[in-house]
């Protein structure tokens, strides 16, 4: 057997569950790509200087997913997240948190409606 192959062989059998991040279109440094992390995560949409900046879409492996604004690879702006489990929430996050005016709606549709502060509910 070629050692080269033996090695490449070697490290596939001592490595077999490693998931590599990778960018899989597109520009996932200064423009719009898909990249998908190490955890399974997702995202497609813009970069800026290989984060994630302007509009996009993040799919967690969990299945929750966030649409829409990001800044230096953060939740920021104006989005909406909706839960694996059906909670949805639509209004301002920063910090990768619910931070500001939103709508947040339990599966049977009660909706609580008002400020957030660090995901938290702090009133009208």
């Amino acid at each position: 057997m070629d050692k080269a192959l033996l090695i490449v062989s070697f490290v596939f059998l001592c490595y077999p569950l490693t998931i590599f991040a990778e960018c899989i279109k597109g520009d996932c440094i200064t423009g719009q790509g898909t990249f998908v992390y190490q955890n399974g995560d997702k995202f497609v949409g813009q970069f800026k200087d290989g984060k994630s900046n302007g509009n996009g879409t993040l799919t967690s492996a969990n299945g929750d997913k966030y649409v829409g604004e990001f800044k230096d690879g953060m939740l920021k702006g104006q989005g909406i997240l909706v839960r694996s489990n059906g909670i949805k929430y639509i209004g301002e996050f920063a910090n990768n948190k619910l931070n500001g005016y939103g709508t947040l709606t339990s599966l049977e549709g009660n909706e609580l409606k008002g400020k957030f502060k660090d995901g938290e509910f702090i009133g009208e």
